[in-house]
């Protein structure tokens, strides 16, 4: 398995593409395809039929999956994006903001 830089509930900046500078929080990480949900960022029109859940069916507004390489890390001291580091601290592989050194 390989082990990513970002993971759910981090709190995330989009660096590039057309939802450049979009906070949000990471809702769902997919490892096979290197790519993330930031809510409330990438929104797509979904087609839906009518269901039990959703009777009436029609256009659906929801989240879309974005590749890691355009998300930045918000380091939670600064506030600003980081860059995200791994290192061995009491005897554990931690991850750890480039910015402040501090464990995320």
């Amino acid at each position: 398995m390989k082990k990513l830089k970002i993971r759910t509930g981090d709190t995330v900046r989009i660096i590039s593409g057309d939802h450049k500078g979009t906070e949000g929080k990471v809702m769902r990480v997919d490892i096979a395809k290197n790519k993330a949900i930031v809510e409330g960022a990438n929104m797509v029109s979904k087609h839906e039929k009518p269901s039990a859940k959703n009777p009436q069916g029609g256009i659906v507004k929801k989240e879309a999956l974005i590749h890691i390489s355009n998300l930045s890390l918000i380091d939670s001291k600064s506030g600003d994006a980081t860059r995200v580091g791994f290192e061995v601290r009491d005897g554990k592989k931690v991850r750890v903001s480039r910015k402040s050194n501090e464990v995320i």
